[in-house]
């Protein structure tokens, strides 16, 4: 199946795949991972700084520093920018719309120990786990 991008007004996810293998990831964390990856993340879901600097695992002073910084982020953090925006463009594509993607993050879930799967985004295993059941979704489990 080949990878679609997922288009938010108009800008598609800044053409990170739905599907990204490891070679491919390295490549993205090579580049210039800014500001507007992270701004696209949270049109995305609709979550605020505080959320996604937990999932980065960096405070918020920090998380907010990196708008300003023209160092950009550390590899750790691009990687995982990386993720939860292929994350989105799956998300996205197994729902049919943000909206729908962003109420399901929000839901507690029995295959996610009756936790929503926003709470698992805070990790690289966590974004992997919950991309896997979005597969699982898209071949017919019932999640």
């Amino acid at each position: 199946m080949k990878n679609k991008n997922v288009t938010y007004n108009d800008v598609s996810c800044l053409a990170v795949p739905m599907r990204l293998s490891d070679s491919e990831l390295l490549t993205y964390i090579q580049t210039d991972i800014n500001w507007k990856y992270v701004d696209t993340i949270k049109k995305l879901t609709g979550f605020n700084d505080n959320i996604i600097s937990d999932w980065l695992n960096v405070s918020i002073k920090t998380f907010r520093s990196y708008r300003l910084s023209k160092n950009g982020f550390k590899q750790n953090v691009k990687e995982q920018i990386v993720l939860l925006l292929s994350l989105m463009n799956h998300g996205i594509h197994v729902f049919g719309n943000e909206t729908e993607f962003k109420n399901w993050l929000n839901v507690s879930n029995f295959y996610f120990d009756n936790k929503t799967p926003n709470q698992f985004l805070n990790t690289i295993t966590g974004i992997k786990f919950v991309d896997e059941r979005l597969t699982a979704m898209e071949y017919g489990d019932n999640i």
